[in-house]
Formats: C-alpha cells, structure tokens, sequence
C-alpha cells in the first residue's frame, strides 16, 4: 500500500461525500443527544428521577450498534453491567501488533440552567449544533463512526497491518468506587492499544494533550462547640475555624518541583457545608478541596502540607484525602504526536500545538498503563459542561478524515 496514494485518495472520497457525511453526522447526533445519559453519583440520583440506573449509557450504545452493523464492522461489547456497556468496533486485524483506539464517552453531565433550547433537542444554527452533549462527547462519537465508513470505503481492510479501533464508552462523566468504563477495561484486561486518541479536550483541534495534572480531592472538617446563637462566647464556631483555614490556604503555595508543561499546583474550595440554624452556634463544618498537582507532588505529601498549615486548628480539623492521581506527560517528539501534526497540517491547513492541561481525560489512565495516550478534538474547550453547549458541524466532520490519515501512518 502507497501511504501517501492512500491519503490522498481518503481526502478525495471524504471531499466527494462531505455533504452526505454531514447529513448523517446531523441525523445520528440529534438521535444521540435525545438520549438523557445523564451521569451523576448515587447521592444525587433522586434528581433524576428518569434514571433507573446511573448513566444508563445503552441508550447511546444501542444508536452506535445499529450504526456499526449497518456499515458491516465487527465489534465487541463489554459490560460489567448490562445498563453501561462499553462498545469495540475494530477495523483491520484481530491479531495486530499495533492498535489506534479512538475513545468517546456516551455518558452526559446534566444539563444545569441558562439554556435557551432545549438541552435534549438538538438544534442547528449554521454550522454549529447545540445541544447537551453535542460535544461532550457524543459530537466526536459520531465523527469516529464516520471514520470507520470513510476507511472502509478507502483502504480495504486486508491492507491494513494494524487494528483501528473505535470505542464508545460508559462512566467518564461521575466517579464512585467501582468503575464501569475505561478503569474496568483495563483492570480487566480487555484492551491493550499501542496508541490512543482521547477527543475530549475541545482546542478546535489546535491543541494536543501530551500532559495531564493529577488530582486529589480533600474533605476538610472542622468541628467545634454548639451554643446558643445569643450567647456565642459559650460555644467555638466551627465555621470560624474554617474560614482561618481556608484563608490561609489561599495564600499558600503547595510544595512543587518546576514542572515547564504543567506550570502551577491549583486548589479550588469546591463545596462547603456548616450549621444547622441562624440562631445555633454551628459544631461541625465541611469543605471540599480539588487540588491539582504537577512534578514531584503525591496525595501523601500534599495531606502532611495541609495538617501543618492548620497550627494552631489541628486538634480541631481533620483532613480525609479520597482517591488521587499522579500527574502524567509523553514525549512531545513521539510517532503519535508526530502524524496529528503533520496530517493536520498538511490536509487541513492547520498548526495543533502540545500542551499540559489542568484536567483530566481518559488519557491519563491509559498512559499509566504504558500506552502512548493524548487528548485531541474538535470543539471548543469554553463548551463543556456549559449551557448552550455547542460545535461546528464542520470540525466534526474534519476530525473524521483526519483520524483515517492518522491511522495510516500508525497502524
């Protein structure tokens, strides 16, 4: 096979069919978007009341079955509950050295307020669709779907050394102990990509994620003395004590090493919870921190930073880390890297740049996992979990073709 042929005859088809792709791009999106896999965690279910299950990521998985079959592509379906599936569509060989996974979530945030349509009725205005999830992520879903087609209808599949794989997947969106998404996958040991493409970082496909911070969320509480809200002097407010805890951590600099693609540590007060009544001295007060770390920092060290910022509190404030991730970075020379930017620059006219991001996407897992993981897509980054949510058909679309070229230079 003539690498270069190749491309240049996927660019021709993709040109040739561009406005049957949008069509059907259109069609399967607003069918996608209908479907309220809304993602929250247990405690906040009751908010739902449509949803049996958490997630219920079928309802999309079932659109992108009904796709696959009719474009005649083999795929896998693993569930560790039946309501939550994760979906495999592969194109080449079964036994490949090599495999490219293109991962997607089917899993939405909720809609929140300031919509001025409805989140769960698509609507197009020009090029651009909106929509809850539209880009997060069921927009670049559709647009590996429509890779699969303009692959398939390129390069047959016999040429195809490596395996092209296309994943739709569950539980990206909320996190509890168990996982049914991309954590499962790999525990379990059902993939093994040689690369990966996450497209769940907006940039309008001028940016790569070659790094992720970690994160540790925090639960401080501090507790106190109930008293009568008239006679606060008989009590110790534990709001009080709080607030001078968390003054000074607005003011302090966690311990970092100098890290030039992920730059500065953050912390967020995310939460807070304290008193029961206006007239009640409160005992007990609850914060929640999100704090994102860069080199050389562990959730261990950040708990030790924290207990001795509380001096003269700490017989008073206990912190609880839950969970934690380490940050993460690849080579920004690697193979991967290499072919996102040549191929965007040379089909499409465009100049993605790497660069470290605060967030956190399916990336991160798989590149502890020693697979070489970035986040790239269409869409812009100010749409996620935003009302109005938006992305331009057109980017979609590019996105589309631009993985089949992908995957001709690494598979």
């Amino acid at each position: 096979m003539d690498r270069n042929q190749k491309k240049n005859e996927i660019i021709r088809y993709y040109n040739e069919n561009r406005e049957r792709f949008r069509e059907k791009l259109v069609k399967i999106l607003k069918e996608m978007v209908a479907q309220k896999t809304i993602n929250v965690v247990t405690e906040k279910m009751p908010e739902f009341p449509f949803l049996k299950h958490r997630g219920e990521e079928y309802r999309v998985g079932d659109i992108a079955i009904k796709e696959l079959e009719k474009l005649g592509i083999r795929y896998e379906v693993f569930s560790k509950q039946k309501e939550r599936p994760n979906i495999i569509g592969h194109y080449g060989k079964n036994t490949a050295e090599k495999r490219l996974f293109i991962a997607s979530h089917m899993d939405i945030v909720p809609p929140g307020d300031g919509w001025q349509t409805d989140p769960f009725d698509m609507k197009l205005t020009g090029n651009k669709a909106y929509g809850r999830g539209v880009l997060d992520n069921k927009g670049p879903l559709v647009s590996s779907i429509i890779a699969l087609e303009i692959l398939k209808n390129t390069v047959a599949e016999s040429e195809i050394e490596g395996d092209f794989q296309v994943a739709f997947l569950s539980d990206e969106e909320a996190h509890e102990e168990v996982d049914y998404g991309i954590g499962y996958l790999l525990e379990d040991k059902l993939i093994n990509p040689t690369y990966a493409i996450i497209p769940d970082i907006g940039g309008n496909m001028l940016e790569i994620d070659i790094a992720e911070k970690g994160r540790v969320v925090a639960k401080v509480i501090a507790r106190g003395v109930q008293a009568h809200g008239s006679t606060p002097e008989r009590g110790d407010n534990a709001i009080n004590r709080m607030a001078r805890f968390l003054t000074k951590l607005e003011n302090y600099t966690l311990e970092h090493g100098n890290d030039e693609i992920l730059g500065m540590p953050t912390v967020n007060t995310g939460e807070i919870r304290g008193g029961s009544a206006p007239n009640i001295v409160p005992s007990v007060c609850e914060a929640v921190l999100d704090i994102r770390l860069v080199k050389d920092m562990t959730p261990d060290k950040i708990k030790k930073e924290l207990e001795q910022l509380l001096c003269d509190e700490k017989d008073w404030i206990d912190i609880i880390i839950r969970g934690g991730t380490y940050p993460h970075s690849i080579d920004p020379e690697n193979e991967l890297v290499k072919s996102v930017i040549d191929n965007s620059r040379k089909y499409f006219h465009l100049e993605p740049k790497p660069f470290g991001s605060g967030g956190g996407t399916y990336a991160k897992k798989l590149n502890m996992c020693g697979i070489k993981a970035i986040g790239f897509g269409p869409g812009d980054d100010n749409a996620f979990h935003m009302a109005n949510e938006y992305v331009e058909i057109d980017q979609l679309l590019d996105f589309s073709a631009l993985i089949c070229l992908i995957a001709l230079d690494l598979i």
